[in-house]
């Protein structure tokens, strides 16, 4: 089964038309993703300055992580669960839509940004805990993850912008935005 019939028949399962033709529940999970990304990406940006070595330089760098991840780590958990309602309201629609698309690439980069500073340059911050500015490798993923946010958030806003620009039924398209689009 490819990845279009499969949104294809998770757009017909009744759920999905519950939470798609729904009057408010789909605005109340819009509202509650929307709410959740500002949870997470201030408290990101809080530690993702830190690493950069622009804010909250005295205070060592393992305590502001402590003290700020576990709300990151909330509300990543409720944005990504409230956004996969989101996908699942409109799978068809996602699937076509480039900004998604490309929003899913930049989620996986961050998460990937993440994932490999914890393994590798977190792991030794015991040595640096106390620099006022982390070292290079610290301030590279900092600055990464704040972009990769930057970047997602506005290919975020985008998806309800697709049409004007991107429509699988308006052709022509260059074959590059159709092969992106899935069309």
């Amino acid at each position: 089964m490819s990845l279009l019939r499969f949104c294809e028949w998770l757009a017909a399962t009744p759920g999905s038309i519950a939470l798609h033709e729904s009057r408010y529940v789909f605005l109340i999970v819009l509202m509650v993703h929307v709410l959740t990304l500002c949870v997470f990406v201030g408290t990101a940006v809080m530690v993702d300055l830190r690493l950069l070595g622009l804010t909250l330089q005295r205070v060592p760098a393992s305590e502001v992580m402590a003290r700020i991840l576990p709300w990151t780590a909330a509300g990543f958990l409720v944005m990504i669960v409230s956004g996969a309602l989101l996908f699942y309201a409109e799978p068809v629609s996602r699937y076509h839509n480039l900004f998604f698309r490309l929003k899913m690439v930049t989620l996986v980069l961050a998460v990937i940004n993440a994932w490999e500073f914890y393994r590798t340059v977190y792991r030794g911050v015991a040595d640096w805990d106390m620099y006022p500015v982390p070292p290079r490798a610290a301030r590279v993923a900092g600055g990464l993850s704040l972009a990769l946010w930057a970047i997602m958030i506005t290919l975020g806003r985008m998806i309800a912008y697709q049409a004007y620009w991107f429509d699988c039924g308006r052709q022509p398209h260059s074959a590059i935005v159709n092969l992106l689009m899935g069309c």
